[in-house]
């Protein structure tokens, strides 16, 4: 592919809000209808792609391209993914010792067995801007942060790996791809850029 052709691909990095499903287009009518598409945040040009997805109630760090030998080299395993997430309760030294070693969770039709991973308590925890769709408060039981850093990324994995340890997931910030941070970016805001320096 000629060299002229290959800058022309566009890249942008997007704090992505609460609500929203990571595509552009709507595949199918029906199952789409009341769906916000992040193609309605901004006029992002034809072909422009998520790479690797978060789901409609996660939040944060999601990279776009025009480009898909970039998407699938960002989604390979060797590049970190970091997430900072809220669980239900006052996670224990034991839960997070078995989200770092690894847990079974549900795949399909089959279990899964997690890859070792990173991961531990954030304290403080993190102030983020509040969400359109107000979070539980603390008169209904304490909650915790953590920092779960993966290299892989299965469907629904970051909760259903806390809920695994019983812990289940009540929000989901993805704060870091590989050496990329979401920073102070606001949500629903993007920045784009020459290239991804993962």
């Amino acid at each position: 592919m000629p060299d002229s052709i290959q800058t022309n691909h566009r890249h942008f990095i997007i704090h992505k809000p609460l609500g929203y499903i990571s595509q552009f287009i709507a595949n199918e009518t029906k199952r789409m209808k009341g769906k916000k598409l992040l193609g309605e945040l901004h006029d992002f040009p034809e072909g422009t792609m998520a790479i690797g997805r978060l789901d409609k109630n996660s939040e944060g760090l999601l990279l776009l391209t025009t480009d898909g030998k970039v998407s699938a080299e960002v989604r390979s395993k060797k590049v970190e993914k970091e997430y900072y997430i809220q669980v239900d309760g006052k996670i224990t030294d034991e839960a997070i010792e078995q989200l770092k070693n690894g847990v079974e969770i549900a795949r399909r039709s089959e279990i899964y067995l997690t890859l070792p991973c990173k991961a531990f308590r954030l304290d403080p925890a993190p102030v983020f801007e509040p969400r359109a769709r107000k979070i539980r408060d603390e008169r209904h039981g304490p909650t915790s942060w953590l920092s779960i850093t993966l290299t892989e990324g299965k469907f629904r994995q970051v909760r259903k790996m806390s809920a695994a340890v019983g812990f289940p997931t009540l929000r989901l910030m993805r704060i870091r791809i590989g050496n990329i941070i979401l920073g102070e970016l606001p949500s629903g805001k993007f920045i784009e850029v020459e290239s991804f320096n993962i």
